[in-house]
């Protein structure tokens, strides 16, 4: 017998908070961006008060006076807003609808985070302090990480792979993939400070060496066991993909900044491989935990 009209609606229903997390990851990762030419185009102060801009309604600053670095801290302020409406949304769906507490009290979480993100920036703006943009990037990242996995959570892949266990190797995948997540993540702060700051860049090419070290250790083991391990080889590569193009932008990006070398198309390049870079580093990092939520569902 087919579903009824009232069992169809019930699933549909309960497919919204996994549709609006996959939204938000999507936004959370364009707002990243945002932020990433904010701050390599000088931009963060273009607009000097907050919550109002230039003494105006956020929501209501005409669109013919965002020029220069306008443009881009405003954008980067109403791209903030979206996320933390979809936050919003997502939260009280997850309580309404979610039956596993400890997924509403990440929805929860993530409402709180957002809330705290918004503060931090406008608190950056406020009180000119480059400690305040370090923590403002910092959560960006992390609260990718989480949308990223409340999307994972919330999917019917998730409950699905509780039925097809995989062999121990995929516990030690996952304990790895773990592993060069905090790795990732701490990478993620070391660049930070060398962004904010200047600082720290022996221990910001000393963690990636670690990290590539430890991505294609992963990858050659889930290679060779690639019959045991059937649902780990493609993310898997795929993690191997991202790092092989974050080292190749970071060159980039340190060629433009630490040396003088010519880089092809000039300012341009040497906005693109920082933002870049910052991109592919939260890509990387989504990647590597997702790939170690997996490997613990099934293992």
């Amino acid at each position: 017998m087919g579903m009824s009209p009232s069992g169809r609606d019930r699933t549909a229903a309960r497919a919204w908070p996994h549709r609006i997390a996959v939204a938000n990851a999507c936004a959370t990762f364009l707002l990243i961006l945002a932020g990433g030419l904010v701050t390599n185009t000088g931009s963060g102060l273009a607009v000097p008060d907050w919550p109002t801009t230039f003494g105006e309604n956020m929501f209501l600053f005409p669109w013919s006076k965002m020029v220069g670095g306008i443009f881009f801290e405003h954008s980067h302020r109403l791209l903030g807003s979206a996320v933390g409406l979809l936050t919003l949304t997502l939260g009280v769906l997850l309580w309404i609808q979610e039956p596993r507490r400890w997924v509403r009290w990440l929805g929860a979480g993530a409402v709180g985070a957002v809330l705290l993100q918004g503060t931090l920036g406008g608190l950056r703006v406020v009180l000119v302090q480059e400690s305040l943009a370090i923590a403002h990037g910092m959560l960006a990242q992390a609260f990718f990480a989480l949308m990223a996995s409340v999307a994972v959570f919330t999917s019917p892949a998730w409950t699905r792979m509780a039925e097809r266990a995989l062999p121990p190797e995929a516990g030690r995948a996952g304990r790895l993939s773990l592993l060069i997540t905090v790795l990732l993540y701490l990478q993620i702060f070391f660049g930070a400070l060398l962004t904010h700051i200047g600082a720290r860049l022996d221990a910001h090419l000393a963690t990636a060496g670690v990290v590539a070290v430890l991505v294609l250790t992963l990858g050659a083991q889930v290679v060779r066991r690639r019959a045991d391990l059937p649902g780990l080889a493609r993310p898997v590569m795929l993690l191997c993909g991202l790092l092989a193009l974050q080292l190749l932008l970071g060159l980039g990006a340190y060629l433009g900044r630490f040396t003088g070398v010519a880089l092809p198309l000039g300012q341009l390049s040497a906005l693109a491989f920082p933002v870049a870079h910052r991109v592919n580093g939260g890509l990387t990092l989504v990647t590597s935990l997702v790939l170690a939520l997996r490997t613990f569902r099934t293992s």
